[in-house]
């Protein structure tokens, strides 16, 4: 199992590539949600699942999130210990570096654990020194 509890852990993190498709409306503004229900990582403190619903919902500028390519890099997580922070913000960097959109959000809405709820967002604007 990977761990991640440090900068250097995040970026060495083995997941898979997120691919992207070129977006073809590019004459307006608009915006793209994903709703993930059933996203799992584990607690790298006691080593148990953690169960979350994501929600991403991102402005695209050039390139489209292939939603298989998405899948596939969200489920990777299954065997990775890191943080609610840490993962939710990982994933928002990751996101950003393969579509490079103009504004994404990510909410990591995490179950229960020890009689804590958890939720965690994190945000990226493009800007003009991106």
């Amino acid at each position: 199992m990977q761990h991640a509890a440090a900068d250097t852990d995040l970026d060495a993190l083995a997941l898979p590539a997120i691919a992207v498709v070129e977006n073809l409306v590019r004459q307006r503004s608009y915006s793209v949600t994903f709703t993930i229900p059933e996203f799992t990582c584990v607690c790298p403190m006691t080593g148990q699942p953690d169960f979350a619903t994501l929600h991403i919902t991102y402005v695209p500028d050039a390139s489209l999130i292939e939603l298989k390519a998405l899948k596939l890099y969200i489920n990777a997580y299954r065997n990775v210990g890191i943080f609610h922070e840490f993962v939710t913000n990982k994933i928002l960097d990751d996101l950003v570096a393969a579509c490079k959109p103009q504004r994404m959000e990510i909410e990591g809405d995490f179950n229960v654990r020890g009689g804590i709820k958890t939720v965690v967002r994190a945000v990226y604007e493009h800007s003009a020194s991106s």
